[in-house]
């Protein structure tokens, strides 16, 4: 980011090329939909370039980043009034199934039962995310996605890390609770009506 700052020619670009891959799984897991996650990390982009002349670094990059990012999550999800649209039925909706990127491709080793397992499994654990309130899920992301510190993620989120302890400790209660029956007999969890 110094370097976006200092104008370097590139540094954007390959900055660009580091973290959108995560910032769009981190704001798909926010919102629901992934063309909605791919607009917002635009958005997030966007706002680093031109705030890129007066960027101080006071904190990791990435706590800024995902600081927009879950700013601009939690906005977007209050101006459209709703809670993110991630089925409760176990299905996924049309605008959360893409196609797997490159580095997502199954092996050929993996029979087709594993596989059908993973992808369970991801849904699953996708539909059981969507139940957590929207602090929790963004606490869990980034702890499990970015390997935060307390530290880090109450710099994101703006709370304390003894507050974002107590937060994550509670969320992984929550998904205990709703895994537990898949993992324990391999039946899907119950959703709430």
């Amino acid at each position: 980011m110094l370097q976006v700052r200092d104008g370097v020619p590139g540094a954007f670009e390959q900055l660009v090329q580091r973290y959108q891959d995560r910032l769009v799984g981190i704001l798909f897991h926010l919102i629901g939909s992934r063309e909605e996650a791919e607009d917002l990390s635009q958005e997030v982009m966007l706002r680093i370039y031109k705030a890129r002349k007066g960027y101080r670094p006071r904190a990791r990059f990435s706590t800024w980043l995902f600081t927009i990012a879950n700013n601009l999550a939690l906005n977007h999800l209050r101006s459209k009034g709703r809670h993110p649209s991630i089925s409760m039925s176990g299905g996924s909706t049309s605008s959360q199934t893409a196609a797997p990127s490159p580095g997502q491709i199954p092996s050929k080793d993996i029979t087709a039962s594993a596989q059908l397992r993973k992808i369970e499994l991801s849904e699953i654990v996708r539909d059981a995310l969507a139940v957590l309130g929207e602090d929790q899920r963004m606490a869990v992301l980034l702890n499990k996605f970015e390997d935060m510190s307390y530290a880090e993620i109450g710099g994101v989120m703006n709370r304390s890390p003894a507050a974002v302890k107590s937060l994550l400790a509670r969320a992984r209660n929550e998904l205990r609770e709703k895994l537990e029956p898949y993992l324990s007999a391999g039946e899907r969890p119950p959703m709430p009506d």
